[in-house]
């Protein structure tokens, strides 16, 4: 199915537009305990400082603005826990080994899979559909027609995964040598527009680089049909014990109740899309 480009995009947002990934935050340190700091025993252990990284990905987090969703739940959640967050930010593939080693708590705005579900535990959040971004002059009707032209190649971001149908796409194509991976979405879209690839998997974060003449010009969307996927705060298995797990989802769930979360997304989009995409 293809899309128009009336889907819900933000109206004034900073353009993210850094190449590269920074190994820390300039605003980053420590987040020190508020006033709705969680009471000894009810909440999360403090007593040692957290660590949680962000990614430098659209509207979740900018290293050039230092905004985005992902900070603003980063906040809030050190803001009522009381606890010390060290954050930092990194690539999202070396984001995924530290959790799996222990050697990183938290991240956030992550999907599972059955390989990520052994070393990580999620409170989710918000979910999200995902679509294809390709040139017009691959000449697509569907998404099927991009896997059936073998000189059409795909660009990814090294270490995500997507929704079913998309991660099928991805891995089919990286069978045949025809997936190109990044490190991050400028390059991403540099490469679309360059013609180094033909298509690229976006997601509502990505629409204000898609808010562009250019863009508009030589691309169109197609639309996977795959219900939306479920992301969260990604918790490290080997650094966190499920007491402590379940706390900080109770945590979580908490913002979703008394509309925090809600109004962290209105922030960023509409609000008929924030709250569909934290109503599941």
């Amino acid at each position: 199915m293809r899309l128009a480009y009336s889907l819900a995009l933000p109206g004034t947002v900073a353009e993210m537009s850094r190449d590269g990934i920074k190994n820390k935050l300039g605003w980053a340190g420590l987040l020190l305990c508020g006033a709705m700091a969680a009471h000894a025993g009810d909440g999360p252990d403090c007593a040692r400082a957290l660590t949680l990284a962000l990614h430098d990905h659209g509207l979740l987090y900018s290293a050039e603005t230092s905004t985005g969703i992902d900070k603003d739940i980063a906040d809030e959640l050190a803001r009522r826990s009381g606890c010390r967050l060290h954050v930092s930010l990194m690539a999202r593939a070396r984001i995924w080994q530290l959790i799996e080693s222990g050697g990183l708590d938290f991240s956030l705005s992550g999907i599972g899979s059955p390989e990520r579900d052994k070393f990580a535990a999620f409170a989710w959040y918000f979910s999200n559909k995902y679509y294809l971004l390709a040139r017009r002059d691959a000449q697509l009707q569907r998404i099927e027609d991009f896997e059936r032209n073998p000189a059409l190649k795909l660009g990814v971001i090294r270490a995500f995964r997507y929704s079913e149908s998309a991660n099928r796409l991805v891995d089919r194509l990286a069978e045949q040598q025809r997936v190109i991976q990044s490190s991050g979405l400028s390059a991403l879209f540099a490469a679309l527009g360059s013609g180094q690839i033909q298509a690229m998997i976006i997601e509502p974060f990505d629409y204000p680089t898609l808010d562009s003449a250019r863009i508009r010009e030589f691309s169109q969307i197609l639309e996977f049909g795959d219900k939306p996927i479920p992301h969260g705060l990604i918790m490290s298995r080997a650094s966190l014990s499920e007491s402590e797990q379940g706390k900080w989802r109770a945590l979580v769930e908490s913002m979703l109740r008394d509309g925090t979360v809600q109004r962290i997304f209105e922030k960023y989009f509409k609000p008929d899309l924030a709250r569909a995409m934290v109503s599941f």
